[in-house]
């Protein structure tokens, strides 16, 4: 075992703070990494909070992990020391369910998440990117193009992948009218995924003063979803949406909006569920309400190349360790734009 150096919430309501603990050996398989930048995802302050009741401690928070290789095990094939890589939210699964054998890993049963998940190889627990390295499995690191700022490639690993899934799944391309509910950490990376898709975007926002930036990050149009004209203007004329809102609200003004057989897939997950949407809505146009989690690892890669070929990286603001308290606040009250990157090399 090796020890290192992380920030740590001890319990679900005190602040994060300094937390030295252990990182085991690279096995055969293993990569080790130096962790340059972890990025600040919403649903770390969710499991901090212990919001979705399943948080065990001490927890060290992070699954939006870049940075560079330090070591190797003996049968690691594809990296070497000095390679530029990412983690992302999985660090292990089974291997041989059916969704693993389809590279669909973030649905497997005994998924192992980079943080607040039980280690299987060490039997405590894992610990994620707030910290200064991390070991982890060949079959779950990623190449990121030296194209990119590692810095802002960070929240790649999950707002990027969360937000591109559902589009590959769901096929959206050029022609395709694609809307986005919400400018934040996610709706800000659909908005430049799906206009590098080929789409028309349109941005459904409850903030006028978005509508600039909206337009700025490739946006086509936004809509003020508070303002029933408006929306009565797209009535059944979208391809897909996706809904990146984590607060309860009404998705029957959305599924309207649909074609037949359109889709509404939710990425973003309320601490309370959303009021029931209409039946009727969704059976007189087969429209379908879905949900999406994060990729599988060939998808993920394939994401960061996609990313890589278009130039496309997170809008961030960059803090020290130290401040990653003040951030959580910051993010609560939606004043980042768009995603806080941790710098390791503060710790």
């Amino acid at each position: 075992m090796q020890k290192t150096l992380g920030y740590a919430a001890h319990n679900h309501n005190t602040p994060l703070e300094a937390f030295s603990f252990e990182r085991r050996e690279p096995l055969a398989n293993d990569v080790q990494i130096e962790i340059l930048y972890c990025g600040v995802c919403h649903s770390d302050i969710h499991q901090v909070r212990n919001e979705w009741g399943n948080s065990s401690f001490p927890m060290v928070p992070g699954h939006e992990i870049v940075g560079k290789v330090t070591k190797i095990g003996a049968e690691v094939k594809g990296f070497k020391v000095g390679d530029s890589v990412g983690v992302g939210c999985m660090v292990g699964s089974c291997g041989v369910c059916p969704d693993c054998q389809e590279d669909l890993q973030q649905y497997c049963n005994s998924a192992e998440f980079t943080y607040n998940s039980p280690d299987k190889i060490s039997g405590g627990n894992n610990y994620g990117g707030y910290s200064k390295q991390i070991v982890v499995n060949q079959d779950f690191v990623l190449h990121v193009s030296d194209k990119l700022d590692l810095a802002a490639a960070a929240p790649l690993l999950c707002a990027g992948i969360t937000t591109y899934s559902p589009l590959r799944h769901w096929k959206v391309g050029k022609g395709d009218k694609v809307g986005v509910v919400g400018l934040g950490g996610l709706g800000h990376m659909g908005i430049k995924l799906a206009h590098a898709m080929g789409a028309y975007v349109v941005l459904f926002t409850t903030s006028p003063g978005k509508a600039e930036d909206a337009i700025r990050l490739g946006a086509d149009e936004v809509v003020i979803s508070k303002n029933s004209d408006e929306m009565t203007q797209h009535i059944a004329s979208f391809d897909f949406i996706l809904n990146t809102v984590a607060v309860p609200h009404d998705l029957d003004a959305f599924t309207a909006l649909l074609k037949r057989d359109g889709t509404l897939c939710l990425v973003g997950v309320p601490d309370q569920p959303h009021p029931s949407p209409s039946v009727g809505n969704l059976i007189f146009k087969r429209r379908n309400l879905a949900g999406s989690l994060i990729g599988g690892i060939k998808e993920t890669q394939e994401m960061l190349d996609f990313c890589a070929e278009h130039n496309i990286t997170s809008d961030i603001e960059i803090i020290p360790i130290q401040h990653i308290n003040e951030a959580y606040e910051r993010v609560l009250k939606s004043d980042v734009k768009y995603r806080f990157v941790i710098d390791l090399a503060s710790l």
